[in-house]
C-alpha cells in the first residue's frame, strides 16, 4: 500500500512538472502584450496534454518561472487580464531584419530561405511570427540552386579552424542553364582564408599556391568540397588582411592591378562615391558643379563597368596608365557594335 502511495506521488510529482514546463512552452510560443494569456486559457492548453491545474496551481507556476528568469508581465486587469513574455532573445524589429537579410541572399537556395524563415519564425510568439510570413517576396527573386551550400560553408569553416586546405571542383552556368564543372572536372585545391558577402553572394577568398596569388570563388558555384591533409599557404599575405579595405577597392570580386586613382566627379555622385568607397574617402571641391575624389581600386574590367554605368559624372584624372585603359575598355566595346 506504501509503495503504491509513493507511486502515486511520484506520477503526481512529475505531472507537476510536466504542467510547469508546458505553461512555459505556451507563453513562449503564444502570448505577447497583444495576446496575453490567462488562467482559463492555460489550463485548457493543459487539458490537451491530459494536465490539470487551477488558478492557484498556475499562478504558483507563473512565480517559479519568474524566479528562473522569464520576463513576465501581468496584463492589465489584475490576474485576470492574463500574462505575456515581455522579454525575447529578439525584438520582432530585428527578427525582420534577419528575414529580409535571409530573402535577399541570392546564394541561399528557396528551400533553404523558408526553412530558415520558420526557424526565425520560431523564435516569437504565433502572432508575431504571422508578421513574419513574407514569403511571397521570395518567389521572384534570383535565388541559388544549389542546395548544398551550407555543407559547403560547414567545411571550409572546418578547414580554416584546422589550417588546412581545400580540394573541390569548380562550376560554370551553361546556356541549358545547368552548373557543369570547370576544366573536365579537374580538381582545384587552394588555401581558404576568409568568408565574405559581395554583391548578393558568397565568395571564398583563398590562396591559390601554384599561381602564388589570391583568387575568389563564388560558394554557390564551389562543388564537392573536401578537407586535404595539407596545411594552409599564404599567411603572410593574410597577416594583415583587412577584409573591409578590401571589398572598398575590389569590384565584383575580380581581381586587378591596385592603383591610386584621382576621379572628377559631378557633385550629384557624392553619395555615390561614399557608398562605394566608405565615408573615409578623400574628397575635395573643384568648383560649384565638381569634387575631386582619391580612392585605392583594383583595375579590371569591373572597375572599369562601374564608371560606365554611372556615364560622364566621373572621369579619370590620374594616372594616366589607368585613364588610357579605360579608354581602351571603351574603343573596344564601341568596336564591337561597330561590326
Amino acid at each position: 500500500m506504501a509503495e503504491k502511495t509513493k507511486g502515486g506521488e511520484a506520477q503526481k510529482a512529475n505531472g507537476h512538472k510536466l504542467a510547469l514546463l508546458y505553461t512555459m512552452k505556451y507563453l513562449v510560443e503564444e502570448s505577447d502584450e497583444d495576446h496575453p494569456l490567462n488562467a482559463a486559457d492555460i489550463a485548457r492548453y493543459l487539458e490537451g496534454y491530459d494536465l490539470h491545474a487551477n488558478r492557484r496551481t498556475i499562478y504558483n507556476d507563473i512565480v517559479t518561472l519568474e524566479a528562473f528568469g522569464m520576463d513576465i508581465i501581468v496584463a492589465e486587469g489584475g490576474k485576470s487580464g492574463g500574462y505575456y513574455l515581455a522579454d525575447r532573445e529578439f525584438e520582432l524589429p530585428e527578427l525582420k531584419l534577419l528575414v529580409d537579410a535571409v530573402q535577399a541572399s541570392k546564394f541561399i537556395t528557396e528551400k533553404k530561405t523558408e526553412s530558415l524563415i520558420d526557424k526565425l519564425a520560431s523564435l516569437t510568439s504565433a502572432s508575431n511570427a504571422r508578421k513574419l510570413e513574407r514569403s511571397v517576396y521570395i518567389r521572384n527573386r534570383v535565388k541559388a540552386e544549389n542546395e548544398n551550400i551550407f555543407y559547403t560553408v560547414d567545411t571550409i569553416h572546418e578547414a580554416l579552424q584546422n589550417d588546412r586546405q581545400i580540394a573541390f571542383r569548380y562550376g560554370e552556368m551553361t546556356p541549358d542553364k545547368k552548373l557543369e564543372a570547370r576544366r573536365g572536372g579537374a580538381r582545384y585545391q587552394v588555401s581558404p582564408w576568409a568568408l565574405t558577402w559581395n554583391d548578393e553572394n558568397y565568395y571564398l577568398i583563398a590562396y591559390d599556391d601554384l599561381a602564388e596569388k589570391i583568387k575568389f570563388y563564388r560558394v554557390d558555384k564551389m562543388l564537392k568540397v573536401r578537407v586535404t591533409e595539407y596545411a594552409r599557404e599564404g599567411a603572410s599575405l593574410f597577416k594583415d588582411f583587412d577584409l573591409a579595405s578590401f571589398s572598398k577597392k575590389t569590384f565584383g570580386m575580380f581581381g586587378g592591378h591596385e592603383e591610386r586613382v584621382r576621379l572628377r566627379c559631378r557633385n550629384y555622385l557624392a553619395g555615390v562615391i561614399v557608398d562605394r568607397f566608405g565615408s573615409d574617402v578623400m574628397m575635395m571641391r573643384d568648383g560649384d558643379e565638381h569634387f575631386r575624389a582619391t580612392v585605392v581600386v583594383a583595375v579590371s574590367p569591373q572597375f572599369f563597368g562601374w564608371l560606365a554605368g554611372i556615364g560622364s559624372g566621373i572621369e579619370i584624372e590620374e594616372p594616366t596608365s589607368v585613364r588610357n585603359e579605360y579608354c581602351q575598355y571603351l574603343k573596344g566595346i564601341l568596336a564591337e557594335y561597330g561590326r
